[in-house]
């Protein structure tokens, strides 16, 4: 678990800001008749013109290179979803992933939106997913266990009828995209390692309308449901503080 210093954590609320201004931009642009290759060169030139270096393009696991600075995942497509000709169509559920490389740290957020009015059912799902990122926020700091942001997380998701992907977990970041600790979003209360004052994490829910049986597509980067349902995905970078978590990537942050 990595302590960032005092100078360290300007820098990562500085990078948190630039990181949602764009990502708010990016999906203000998100709308049917538009590919997700015009999503993620847009999320680019903004983080270029920022000053800042995309945190996903070129990141490397076993071998292979991710070729895209934001991650577009769509209805069934959970997480890590590769940009391409694709076109949004009205109801798609798409959540958009970006992180970014400012001043030599990282950060990273997540948001799921659905396009147009979209079912009622898919309006719940990003409903829930979004209000369990914050149940989960309320849980961090100093002292507290990681089970108990993940039982947080998890008791409201299964209350409101959905489901929460186990094998995908938040976790630490800042000097590098993925640190130690990982943060399920599942867990008993009083279990798992303590979050410490000054510990920078991405805390992330990622949750289904369906079953939460999941697998990897065969571009190697995409995961996506095993029944074909819909799934959410939110996430904010956190300062965890004895009195509680600073989200780093929220906008007007003060």
């Amino acid at each position: 678990m990595i302590i960032k210093s005092k100078k360290e954590e300007k820098i990562l609320k500085e990078g948190g800001q630039i990181l949602a201004r764009i990502l708010s931009g990016v999906a203000k642009y998100a709308r049917a008749g538009i590919s997700t290759e015009e999503l993620n060169r847009l999320a680019e030139e903004k983080i270029l013109k920022a000053a800042a270096i995309p945190a996903f393009k070129g990141y490397k696991v076993s071998g292979r290179v991710f070729p895209a600075s934001l991650c577009v995942s769509i209805n069934d497509e959970i997480v890590h979803g590769l940009p391409g000709a694709r076109v949004l169509e009205d109801g798609d559920i798409v959540g958009l992933d970006l992180g970014i490389k400012y001043k030599g740290l990282f950060t990273d957020s997540a948001l799921t939106v659905v396009i147009g009015k979209g079912d009622k059912q898919a309006q719940k799902l990003i409903a829930v997913c979004r209000e369990a990122l914050f149940i989960g926020i309320q849980q961090c700091r100093d002292g507290a266990h990681i089970g108990d942001v993940g039982h947080a997380i998890q008791s409201f998701v299964e209350a409101e009828g959905f489901q929460v992907v186990k094998e995908l977990v938040g976790h630490g970041v800042g000097r590098r995209v993925h640190e130690e600790p990982m943060i399920p979003n599942y867990g008993k209360k009083g279990s798992g390692s303590r979050l410490k004052e000054g510990m920078v994490i991405a805390l992330e829910p990622i949750i289904v309308e369906g079953r939460p049986q999941i697998f990897l597509d065969k571009d190697g980067w995409t995961w996506r449901t095993k029944d074909g349902s819909g799934a959410a995905h939110f996430e904010h970078t956190l300062l965890v503080t004895k009195n509680g978590a600073v989200i780093l990537t929220r906008q007007s942050l003060s």
